[in-house]
């Protein structure tokens, strides 16, 4: 639905998870709660602990994160009890149960869990399960774009132009060691960068040099997924665009990632460690424009709907695109690259808020054009 009248908007934030970027989601479901119109939103902050509780808050803006992250510098990791003494209502456990139960308060659902069990299609399902509303790609292109290897799989389907790549199964790694770096060093080389396919956030990433380098690489990923991938290496900058809407869909400036350390690593994104931000990146018109125009064809490959935050590496020297990666479920506080890119086209963030609400439901209103029963066609 859309705001009728004076009739607000009721808005669910679902935040936290169990994953390594538990922080990061925490930071960016505050900065929406701040940032919404009260006279438009009606927010309420749905807490997935790192053990997997959920937790629901009152529907008042930024006031169960404040709560959290006081409890949190105080005690470490509030439990259910903590936070059901702190004037909070402790949900179920049972989360398809407990995600019925809110659907019937909400209108729309803002996923902002990022990494696995939240951004890879997880969350997505059980939203549709329950029929709301929610920001952001569906199940397949939100579990695609986690999927490293199963998204480089899609761009070349596609025709984007990629790195090189070598994607293999821990169990093949761990069956028969030399073989898969004979494999890696044929087709690859030195260096080359080692990544677990689902993990976010330059989680469990490692350059390697050389031979030992690589077999430690490997086995740092293998902590984290059992799908692992292997991609070479190449002298390019690092540039970032936003694409934004459903069927038509617009993009933002680029911007660029200039790193300090020797790749954008965890640290340098969310610790600074002297990363610097170009926005808008000091690219040539046209190249910026190629970039737009395979950000919307690996957007629309995917299926993407709401957001996405598309990386590419610009090999300035010959002059060559290569698509890194889709981001379906990018970092979303004021000062992450999404928002910034689009404040630099000229949308703010709150303009952006309302955008990507609006367009989740009409994503649902589309959906619900479906017929579902095949007796409805006599």
């Amino acid at each position: 639905m859309a705001q009728v009248g004076n009739e607000k908007i009721r808005l669910g934030i679902i935040y936290g998870g169990k994953s390594s970027e538990h922080e990061v989601s925490l930071r960016t479901a505050l900065s929406i709660m701040k940032a919404v119109d009260a006279n438009r939103y009606e927010v309420t902050p749905i807490y997935v602990q790192l053990d997997g509780s959920w937790v629901k808050g009152e529907a008042i803006a930024g006031q169960l994160p404040e709560k959290i992250e006081a409890l949190r510098l105080s005690a470490g990791e509030p439990t259910a009890t903590d936070i059901a003494e702190s004037g909070q209502e402790v949900v179920a456990s049972s989360k398809p149960a407990s995600l019925f139960a809110i659907g019937q308060q909400v209108d729309v659902i803002f996923p902002v869990v990022h990494g696995p069990n939240g951004e890879d299609g997880t969350i997505q399902g059980m939203l549709e399960l329950a029929n709301l509303p929610y920001v952001g790609t569906g199940v397949m292109a939100s579990a695609v774009g986690m999927d490293k290897w199963m998204m480089k799989t899609v761009f070349a389907q596609t025709g984007l132009p990629q790195v090189k790549y070598v994607g293999m199964l821990r169990s093949q790694w761990e069956k028969n060691q030399d073989e898969a770096m004979d494999k890696i060093e044929r087709e690859l080389g030195y260096p080359c960068f080692v990544k677990p396919a689902n993990m976010g956030s330059s989680v469990g990433i490692s350059k390697a040099k050389n031979r030992s380098e690589l077999a430690h690489a490997l086995g740092v990923a293998a902590k984290f997924d059992r799908r692992l991938i292997v991609e070479e290496f190449v002298v390019a900058r690092e540039v970032e665009i936003g694409v934004l809407g459903n069927e038509e869909l617009v993009t933002s400036v680029v911007g660029e990632v200039i790193a300090a350390k020797e790749f954008y690593d965890y640290e340098a994104k969310y610790k600074g460690a002297g990363t610097e931000l170009s926005i808008p990146a000091i690219i040539p018109d046209r190249v910026a424009g190629e970039i737009a125009e395979l950000a919307k064809t690996a957007f629309q490959a995917l299926d993407g709907s709401g957001l996405s935050r598309v990386d590419f590496f610009w090999d300035e020297k010959n002059d060559q695109l290569y698509i890194n990666e889709v981001n379906t479920m990018p970092g979303f506080t004021p000062f992450s690259m999404y928002p910034m890119l689009f404040q630099a086209a000229g949308v703010g963030y709150s303009e952006l808020i309302d955008r990507l609400v609006q367009l989740a439901f009409e994503r649902h209103a589309d959906k619900q054009r479906n017929i579902v029963d095949a007796e409805e066609l006599e």
